[in-house]
């Protein structure tokens, strides 16, 4: 039993609630297996019509993946168990992607990398005014992968690109109004939503829409046209001097996020999005990601952008290439070169 992750039934309904709140119910690889295996058993059972995700107790909804474990990895088995976690964790993406029953994912709070990669698959995604949606990746010298390629690359307006660069944090009504999320709901009528679903599993659109509100204005809608703009290129040399050229205080503030991030890894996100808008299924771009990180992993940056933010707290990564003309088409090339066989990403 995984203490980890709660797994219920609730007559027709499937319930799967992430229970480890002092870690913001980051994803292990035992809590990716548990969901995968209920979503499988549920799958089959044709009692069951629906499934509801959400965490337990504490701050949640996911605040990632276990980013101590891929350190660990990077740095002492050559990312073996690393790849292990990703490879696993991108199967569980594609299920929930793919899956026949609708699924309803509550964010409700921090919603970030990993907690991206369970939430966005759902059919019905519901934020509140608790929600705080970010992938954050570029800052450790990781890259918005678990479906980041795909999802963020079809938002439109560059808004995407934005996200995936600059690791923004967006909320519940910018959720809504970026269409990250179907519905806002206020965090006190999720365990009425709830309970409805469970009583009505057909009627689950339906019971959102009733239980609606209108959001506050979305912040981010008065900068939309400015990320349109200046994030229109997929060069990384070419959105930087867009902003360099302006002289807003806007700009400047997102020219200096764009500082502390890594720039290899800002430049593998711009070519992960560019590709990922043309593929036509989910499981090409899980092959690609998987590519990406089997690569990034054990990258110089990786190791040392957890160091600077999460481990020493001291916010000062080298990184390594140190700018983004050290970062050489070649070696983005080889970050997204084909595997061996058989070492190659496969959908469960």
């Amino acid at each position: 039993m995984n203490d980890d992750i709660n797994i219920h039934r609730h007559g027709a309904v499937g319930h799967l609630s992430l229970n480890r709140p002092k870690a913001l119910h980051a994803l292990t690889l035992d809590m990716c297996h548990a969901m995968s295996a209920a979503l499988s058993e549920w799958a089959g059972d044709d009692a069951v019509e629906a499934v509801v995700l959400d965490h337990a107790e504490g701050r949640g909804f996911c605040a990632g993946g276990d980013i101590n474990l891929l350190r660990n990895s990077a740095l002492n088995d050559g990312g073996a168990s690393g790849r292990a976690f990703f490879h696993d964790e991108y199967q569980l993406n594609h299920q929930m992607m793919t899956y026949d029953k609708p699924i309803v994912a509550f964010m409700d709070g921090i919603t970030m990398g990993g907690g991206v990669g369970i939430a966005l698959p759902a059919r019905y995604r519901v934020a509140t005014e608790h929600t705080r949606f970010a992938m954050p990746e570029t800052g450790i010298g990781l890259f918005p992968d678990v479906g980041g390629g795909w999802h963020l690359s079809r938002l439109g307006g560059r808004l995407g690109q934005f996200l995936a660069l600059t690791g923004a944090r967006l909320d519940g009504a910018e959720c809504l109004w970026a269409g990250i999320a179907t519905h806002y709901l206020p965090a006190e009528k999720l365990p009425e939503a709830k309970a409805r679903i469970i009583e009505h599993p057909g009627r689950i659109a339906g019971i959102l829409s009733e239980l609606s509100v209108t959001p506050p204005q979305a912040r981010i809608e008065g900068n939309a046209d400015k990320i349109a703009k200046h994030f229109a290129s997929d060069r990384y040399e070419d959105i930087l001097a867009s902003l360099e050229a302006d002289d807003s205080d806007w700009a400047a503030k997102e020219l200096a996020t764009l500082g502390t991030k890594s720039p290899q890894t800002c430049k593998v996100a711009l070519r992960q999005l560019a590709e990922s808008q043309n593929l036509d299924n989910f499981a090409d771009n899980m092959v690609m990601e998987y590519r990406i990180a089997s690569r990034v992993l054990t990258r110089p940056d990786f190791a040392e952008g957890v160091r600077a933010v999460i481990v020493d707290k001291t916010n000062d990564p080298k990184w390594d290439p140190a700018t983004p003309e050290g970062v050489s088409d070649e070696l983005i090339d080889s970050i997204f070169a084909p595997l061996p066989a058989d070492e190659e990403w496969k959908p469960l």
